[in-house]
């Protein structure tokens, strides 16, 4: 079976296409710039190679449209028919309390999902797109949803609900929703394969940490908690998000700059976290090679960031009466040494013992705690388009 995986944002769609027969990537890349000058796909090539290909895309059919050619394509393409492509599924970040699980397009689906677009609008709107695209140019193809905050939802309602009013949380669904579900529920699992135990046994602490980040914590293979909230914005500081924020002080920092809503939004997003404390970037490269150099600001950011993500691990490790395992994984957290080694540092009182050695990797799964370390540390790798396959495959063959 050929599944092919979209992750359609605003104005992008990344793409894999797996022969399920043997998990194997078939193809992949991803569009840039829908609906703007300059648009392009970048397609990688079976030898690693990247081969960018300018195309004009003013909306997603296009794009699609566009990535359905190269599959095809004499010189790039894994296919010689769009027959061959037995199912599509698609990441939707938004899913609120009316998804939690994944399940098979209908239209009571995609009007669910579109009623969700005030929870995330950028997000579920490009996802809608992306699901009505392939429905014009595949039709009758089937169509699964896979939501990022589904895996979340065994959190408990003393978890899950902020202290407001009740009815807004019946009346507007305010509540924490978490994200990276997918990414979390991979990783989870694949620590629980490779310490040789049940991940119904063990608790788990799983740092999600790129430009976007959130910790969970897994207890008996449930979400008992997560960091991000309502939106993404919520929980550690993150490369261009401040994380967790004392309301009053939005509402202030509103008065004093004159800002709407939508424009605070925006800076809380796009301006602050390690590139707001900076000044200099979001890429968190960029700022352990300005602390090298000596930059104050770049240190400052660092400590920062560590600090708040070992806070999340200590208040999870409470939350669940210990910890078996510590998960790293996304951008940072795969490839950024520096920043695995200052979150845990101070955590031996919980049984944390790293190993700097063992530390010295970039994206490869690896133990990277001290033999005599009571709880685990690992670096795992994501896939969370494996996850979508897997999701995809199981509900189109019920």
């Amino acid at each position: 079976m050929k599944i092919l995986v979209l992750n359609c944002g605003s104005s992008s769609i990344k793409y894999k296409l797996y022969d399920m027969d043997n998990e194997s990537v078939m193809a992949q890349g991803g569009v840039e710039r829908i609906g703007i000058d300059g648009a392009f796909l970048k397609l990688t090539l079976p030898n690693g190679e990247k081969k960018v290909l300018m195309h004009d895309m003013p909306d997603h059919k296009e794009g699609v449209n566009f990535v359905f050619q190269q599959l095809l394509s004499p010189e790039y393409g894994a296919i010689k028919s769009l027959s061959e492509i037995d199912a599509v599924g698609h990441r939707i970040v938004q899913g609120g309390d009316l998804f939690e699980k994944s399940c098979l397009v209908t239209p009571e689906v995609e009007a669910g999902i579109e009623s969700l677009c005030d929870l995330a609008p950028v997000h579920n709107a490009g996802h809608l797109k992306g699901i009505r695209a392939v429905d014009h140019l595949m039709p009758g193809v089937p169509q699964v949803t896979v939501f990022d905050n589904a895996f979340h939802a065994t959190m408990p309602p003393e978890a899950f609900l902020y202290a407001v009013p009740y009815e807004i949380y019946k009346k507007y669904h305010v509540r924490r929703y978490g994200f990276h579900g997918t990414s979390h529920r991979y990783v989870s699992h694949r620590v629980a394969e490779l310490m040789g135990r049940d991940i119904r046994e063990l608790r788990i602490i799983t740092c999600h940490i790129g430009n976007g980040a959130s910790v969970a914590a897994i207890k008996d293979g449930r979400v008992i908690d997560t960091s991000m909230g309502l939106t993404p914005l919520a929980g550690v500081m993150m490369g261009s998000r401040s994380g967790d924020i004392d309301p009053s002080a939005v509402t202030y920092i509103m008065e004093k700059l004159g800002m709407e809503p939508q424009q605070m939004a925006d800076y809380l997003n796009k301006q602050s976290g390690v590139l707001g404390i900076t000044g200099i970037s979001s890429d968190m490269r960029d700022v352990e090679n300005a602390a090298a150099e000596g930059n104050e600001r770049a240190r400052l950011a660092l400590r920062m960031y560590n600090y708040r993500i070992k806070k999340y691990i200590g208040a999870y490790a409470a939350a669940m009466g210990g910890v078996d395992a510590i998960v790293w994984t996304a951008g940072v957290g795969e490839n950024q040494t520096g920043v695995r080694l200052g979150a845990c540092e101070g955590l031996e009182f919980l049984g944390v013992k790293m190993d700097p050695e063992a530390n010295n990797c970039r994206g490869e799964e690896r133990l990277i705690s001290a033999p005599d370390s009571r709880v685990q540390v690992w670096v795992v790798p994501t896939d969370e388009e494996i996850v979508i396959a897997r999701d995809t495959m199981a509900l189109v063959q019920q």
